[in-house]
């Protein structure tokens, strides 16, 4: 296989190795076997990719984005509104790449490419602190943490459960642990009304909804915005996800 590979080689590629890390583990695949997976030459593989680290770079990236666009829209909410920014948004980045967290899962792969662990890392210590609120005592650490860890250990064990139930079932166990004192700031609470959550569709991964907006959808997200409607109600309406409307809408999401 040459240099001249087809466009979607890369794409392929990407597919492969994280078909072949969840299901075997990252140590335990090779560049060999993802080429013969692939139907490459290993060579043609490390002209992608120099190596394995730089695959799961490649594969851990977008989420890792996702992580950062919903840390930095909190920038300019109330303590309250920025905790439950975060613990729905990070919810919702595991929900949709949820298949990568699985292998993560697998053998902690992603703390074998250092960049990736130190992003990875970083972002959970930022979600950390601002669940926690500011001047938090060591009960309100310590409560952070087990919220943060909550929104991920669900969604790898029950991974093929239905998206809202899962979402739903999550968001009522953290309530719980904050002692539902707290209302959900920006969202609708599906566990409520059944109906909302049967008209929306499932954000599985990133098939079903585009990870982009053009300039007209991203106008309209604004206006809906500008005149009240939630970011879960825009992702609704416009068929992406709220990270997207996240990284779209930036730190103006949520800011009332």
């Amino acid at each position: 296989m040459s240099q001249d590979a087809p466009p979607d080689t890369r794409a392929r590629i990407l597919q492969v190795a994280l078909d072949e890390f969840a299901v075997r583990g990252y140590h335990a695949t090779s560049i060999r076997e993802i080429a013969e997976r692939v139907g490459v030459t290993k060579t043609a593989v490390l002209y992608h990719f120099p190596g394995k680290a730089e695959l799961l770079g490649a594969l851990a990236e977008p989420m890792l984005d996702d992580l950062d666009t919903v840390l930095a829209a909190t920038g300019a909410m109330e303590p309250v509104q920025a905790r439950w920014a975060v613990i729905e948004g990070v919810l919702e980045v595991w929900l949709t790449h949820r298949r990568l967290l699985r292998m993560n899962l697998h053998d902690m792969a992603m703390a074998a490419a250092a960049p990736v662990f130190e992003r990875f890392r970083d972002a959970m210590m930022r979600a950390n602190a601002l669940v926690a609120g500011p001047a938090p005592d060591f009960t309100d650490k310590v409560t952070a943490a087990q919220v943060i860890g909550m929104l991920a250990d669900p969604v790898v064990l029950f991974a093929d459960a239905p998206t809202e139930a899962l979402r739903a079932s999550v968001l009522r166990g953290v309530r719980r642990v904050l002692g539902g004192k707290e209302p959900r700031v920006g969202a609708v609470d599906r566990t409520a009304s059944p109906a909302a959550g049967q008209a929306r569709r499932p954000a599985r991964a990133r098939r079903g909804r585009p990870s982009t907006m053009s300039p007209e959808m991203a106008e309209t997200a604004q206006r809906m915005y500008a005149e009240g409607a939630t970011a879960e109600e825009i992702a609704e309406e416009m068929g992406v996800s709220r990270a997207t409307v996240y990284r779209h809408l930036g730190s103006e999401i949520l800011r009332r």
